[in-house]
């Protein structure tokens, strides 16, 4: 198998896990939010720490300045933030919203592109933003709120990918560090819940806990396997697969947990998929042009040279 048909297998395996997510954590039960992050990060330690471990792959820990600890730390807070507002979505009747959340994740890491790193943007880009923008306010008069989760979930893990950006180190390695950084106040709650007669792990059985043991896995298999398809694959190609996960999450959460879609919500989310088929449509189109323009200036350069 080519290095394209890796990537692609590596990429959907990724998004189709993430996708099904919502099925899983409701299995945790009678676990809260909080209970469950606690162990998903202790349990995600041991896991990459194995990993590493069967790999010799330590020679990375030299390469930790401060600079780039401080980088994983902030990372480590708002994916932490992000893993905590998902999980109490979907244990709680908000499959929808946290598909949506990542629905307008591309729009929401473009937007921080231009206010952080001072990106610049083209005519159609600033359409789909502002079509997001139309559709967050039609979704907002529809809830008589803003859709604040999805907002939480998509500005979260815009940030974390921003921060990401800047760190330069493989996925197990970052995950490894960031769930380090995490595990001694996890570690800290749950020995607090088992001390206080509040702990579910172990109560429910073996089968629960082991269900609660398995967090780990699930959360780094998945992004193991996108940090695979992401060296293998073109950022066009891995661009388009993301969309996979929110559209399973929004069909389970329609077709599975019959969770409302009345016609103004409905609106508020066909703006968001337009928003996102025109920002698409653009990126693909500019990309396609710089690829043409690339071969049609390179005999320029070397007559010049001659």
């Amino acid at each position: 198998m080519d290095e394209q048909k890796q990537g692609l297998a590596y990429g959907t395996g990724a998004y189709l896990l993430w996708g099904l997510f919502p099925l899983f954590w409701p299995l945790l039960e009678p676990a809260r939010a909080i209970e469950v992050l606690a162990h998903r990060i202790l349990w995600s330690v041991g896991f990459v720490a194995l990993l590493l471990g069967a790999r010799g792959r330590w020679a990375w820990v030299r390469t930790l300045s401060r600079r780039r600890l401080g980088l994983l730390a902030v990372a480590a807070a708002v994916v932490s933030v992000n893993w905590a507002g998902y999980i109490w979505g979907v244990s709680n009747g908000h499959v929808v919203e946290t598909s949506l959340g990542y629905f307008i994740n591309p729009l929401v890491t473009v937007l921080l592109g231009v206010l952080v790193l001072g990106e610049r943007l083209r005519r159609w880009q600033w359409a789909a933003l502002g079509l997001g923008t139309v559709a967050v306010l039609v979704l907002a008069v529809d809830h008589g709120r803003p859709p604040w989760l999805a907002l939480l979930l998509a500005l979260s893990f815009g940030t974390y990918g921003l921060v990401k950006k800047q760190v330069g180190i493989g996925a197990a390695e970052s995950l490894g560090t960031e769930t380090a950084l995490l595990a001694v106040p996890a570690m800290a709650y749950v020995g607090w819940l088992t001390a206080t007669g509040g702990s579910t792990f172990g109560a429910g059985g073996l089968g629960h806990a082991l269900l609660m043991a398995v967090a780990g896995p699930v959360t780094a298999i998945p992004l193991l396997l996108f940090g695979a398809a992401a060296r293998r694959l073109p950022l066009s190609t891995v661009g388009l697969l993301q969309y996979l996960a929110p559209v399973l999450q929004f069909g389970l959460g329609v077709l599975l947990f019959h969770e409302p879609m009345p016609a103004p919500r409905l609106a508020g989310f066909a703006l968001v998929w337009l928003a996102l088929a025109v920002f698409t449509v653009e990126g693909l189109g500019h990309s396609r042009r710089v690829r043409q323009a690339v071969p049609a200036a390179e005999p320029a350069g070397l007559r010049a040279v001659a």
